[in-house]
């Protein structure tokens, strides 16, 4: 009887041990799924960019034999790729954890596009450009909290998803990214759908304005038609002691993306949008109805797995004298005609040889030629290295 019970017991141990080390292998298995749904990815970019007749170099200003200031190189009134020489781009680090159910994405840019990018923030959030999570209510339903790169336009920050490695005027005067709340949702048969309630637009860490800025989308196999509604200045300001309502009031977007496959090897991209910034300043001295509108074709051809030729044809009208062109005058425009090359050498890098053609209206003070005097056009010459991982 006595033998019979100390192999029970044995037996029982022998029993339990083999349960906890299969609860232990099977969290281990667990855990290292988890682990594979976090990932890292980013990219490093670099170019050099010369005008063929355009200013170079900066120029310094001086002044009772003191620099009081500089001008400036040549560049086109985009964002980004704008200084002549050798320049750097950025370095964009990225993590994230894809679940089932949840999710997040952490973005830091670091470098001047990064710093153009996040323009509005300072301090610690100055690196921050994407910080979201996001809830996969069901199949059909995900809602995301938190701040994220714009749906409107063609192009984006990141010059891994661009094609030109310089950016469109339509995308540089639209809005960068927003923070707040946004629910996609699948309608099923390619249709798809999106609204969203923000601060306003770029001011990612806080916000200057009590009223929300409000977002939509309809989507249909590949095209957007996208919506952004919202006051974009501050309540208050304080001029000289004294409190004041500033005259700001609503911005509104309207934006088509979209594009299609003709054959094979060849694509068209489309965008086109119209901004209207309301009557904006801060007295009645303050020119109103200001914005723009514009449109562009990208059409790419694949010749080979190794390269890709791409054009960019963007009109941007001003309205009003909105500022981007740089002429000072009122309802201005400006053609610019972008030829880029992609070449991928390996799995990681892109080298981008571009050559952009700016020609406008009127004489602009970005396009100063090496006389320091204005001009209407400007060409200039790229190379960019994006090397993705």
């Amino acid at each position: 009887m006595k033998l019979f019970t100390n192999t029970s017991y044995i037996k029982n141990l022998f029993l339990l041990a083999l349960l906890l080390l299969g609860s232990a292998a099977f969290a281990q298995e667990e855990e290292e799924e988890e682990k594979k749904k976090i990932s890292f990815s980013g990219s490093v970019d670099a170019y050099y960019r010369t005008n063929f007749n355009g200013l170079n170099s900066v120029v310094p200003i001086v002044e009772g034999g003191e620099e009081i200031g500089e001008i400036s190189p040549s560049a086109p009134g985009s964002s980004f790729a704008n200084n002549s020489g050798f320049a750097l781009g950025m370095v964009n680090l990225i993590a994230g954890y894809e679940g089932k159910k949840v999710g997040f994405v952490a973005d830091l840019v670091f470098g001047p596009r990064g710093e153009d990018a996040v323009f509005n923030d300072s301090g610690p959030t100055s690196i921050i450009n994407q910080l979201y999570v996001y809830w996969n209510v069901s199949d059909k339903v995900t809602l995301t909290f938190g701040n994220w790169n714009t749906f409107l336009g063609y192009e984006v920050i990141s010059p891994v998803a661009n094609f030109n490695y310089s950016t469109s005027y339509m995308f540089s005067y639209g809005p960068f990214s927003h923070n707040g709340l946004k629910a996609d949702f699948d309608l099923g048969n390619d249709w798809s759908a999106m609204v969203a309630i923000m601060n306003q637009t770029d001011f990612t860490s806080a916000s200057r304005q009590s009223d929300f800025s409000f977002g939509a989308q309809i989507g249909y196999a590949g095209q957007f038609l996208n919506f952004l509604y919202g006051k974009q200045g501050a309540d208050k300001i304080v001029n000289d002691g004294v409190i004041e309502e500033p005259n700001i009031q609503g911005l509104f977007q309207v934006d088509y993306t979209g594009g299609f496959n003709i054959g094979e090897d060849f694509f068209l991209g489309i965008n086109a949008t119209y901004q209207d910034t309301g009557d904006v300043g801060f007295d009645e001295n303050t020119p109103s109805d200001l914005g723009f509108w514009g449109a562009a074709l990208y059409p790419q051809y694949t010749f080979s797995e190794t390269f890709t030729l791409g054009l960019r044809g963007e009109y941007f009208q001003e309205v009003g004298d909105f500022g981007a062109i740089g002429t000072g005058v009122e309802d201005s425009n400006v053609l610019a005609v972008t030829l880029s090359g992609n070449v991928t050498i390996g799995k990681f890098l892109t080298i981008i040889p571009e050559i952009r053609f700016d020609n406008a209206s009127d004489d602009s003070f970005l396009f100063l030629n090496k006389d320091l005097e204005t001009s209407k056009n400007l060409s200039s010459f790229l190379l960019a290295a994006v090397f993705a991982f």
